[in-house]
């Protein structure tokens, strides 16, 4: 099937035309089935803008939940062995859809907090208010091999592992969309969320398929960030305003600004062709970084301290540091031009050397 394009119709039916394995990610954003009874109004008397829209209607739970299990089902058949899939929902239907998640076979790998930064009120003041809503991350099986940037997840949180509740805040400002000065989608999710799903969880190149694409903000990141999409929305006017937006997104044009390249991913440079090729001598003296311990570089790539230990750049600086493990490239530095120098810098610019372009990336 062409990507890029959005499918005009009913979720269900436009999934089934869809090949089998062909989609790396899924995102969705579902029907809540909000289950409102009358208008909310604020304290003022002042309308609140509510979803009431016909899409978000069920009878009762049992159709809710036969929706739900009809397009899951062919949510995992187009998903690819090692797909995965991010579902959003409300408390008002997550944990039905966790449910038939699990009941189908999907592999729950992380449920994720969006906590909004600028929530609704509670205007009636009989709850709290409500501040986020739930995402699932699950691989298509237990035996999926998914996919998961660690690194651009850690280089977007300040070089610390990224958390499993993320503040953002509510699609406001110019990226809300209107008409007439009013929400033209009343569930309009940020582009920020967008990102960081498809970042975390995709490769550039990768399609991604959005069941409920509304006026296709995950369309318009994926776009920008190298992406293909398929969207599936049944309301024309939806699909108007998301083609129109779309249009106006830019790709960012060089693969190096879009994210850090997965360490695993890179060609492995052993500590010994540092100085094969000169980078570093046998006599070198490496250190940490508060000085603590030093250990001269060997002929053969091992280490040797003044006391006589020896041992690989990990092991040794797991010895001396009396724990268990050590990143040794991480933890060593040698000295350059009266400067403390990372061994992780000097394997960083023999791997440029060695292979200038990896094309896979």
């Amino acid at each position: 099937m062409k990507v890029n394009q959005i499918l005009q119709g009913d979720c269900i039916a436009k999934l089934c035309q869809i090949a089998d394995q062909s989609i790396d990610l899924v995102f969705a954003d579902p029907p809540y089935n909000l289950q409102l009874a009358g208008d909310l109004s604020r304290p003022d008397q002042t309308h609140v803008d509510a979803v009431t829209d016909a899409w978000d209607k069920f009878d009762s739970f049992a159709a809710y939940d036969a929706f739900t299990a009809a397009w899951l089902t062919e949510a995992r058949r187009v998903l690819k062995p090692d797909g995965a899939i991010w579902v959003i929902g409300s408390y008002h239907n997550i944990f039905r859809v966790g449910t038939i998640l699990q009941n189908l076979d999907f592999w729950v790998l992380n449920d994720v907090i969006w906590r909004k930064t600028n929530p609704m009120p509670n205007f009636r003041g009989r709850r709290f208010t409500n501040a986020h809503e739930t995402l699932i991350w699950a691989a298509k099986s237990q035996k999926s091999r998914h996919v998961f940037n660690y690194e651009a997840m850690k280089a977007l949180n300040d070089d610390v592992q990224m958390r499993s509740d993320w503040e953002l805040p509510l699609c406001t400002g110019n990226e809300r969309i209107k008409e007439d000065g009013k929400k033209a989608h009343p569930t309009q999710k940020p582009e920020s969320l967008l990102a960081r799903v498809i970042l975390a969880s995709t490769r550039r190149g990768d399609v991604i398929l959005d069941p409920f694409f509304g006026t296709g903000t995950t369309g318009a990141v994926a776009k920008r960030l190298n992406r293909n999409f398929i969207g599936i929305e049944q309301n024309s006017g939806y699909v108007k305003i998301a083609k129109t937006r779309l249009a106006a997104v830019t790709p960012i044009a060089s693969d190096d600004l879009l994210e850090t390249t997965p360490r695993r991913a890179l060609p492995k440079v052993p500590f010994g062709n540092l100085i094969e090729h000169g980078l570093l001598k046998p006599g070198d003296r490496l250190f940490d970084a508060k000085k603590r311990f030093q250990a001269k570089v060997r002929a053969d790539g091992s280490l040797l301290t003044d006391q006589k230990q020896t041992g690989s750049i990990h092991a040794l600086g797991a010895q001396l540091q009396g724990l268990p493990s050590c990143n040794g490239w991480s933890f060593w530095h040698v000295e350059r031009d009266g400067k403390p120098v990372l061994i992780d810098q000097l394997r960083e610019k023999l791997r440029e050397e060695i292979y200038p372009s990896n094309p896979q990336y």
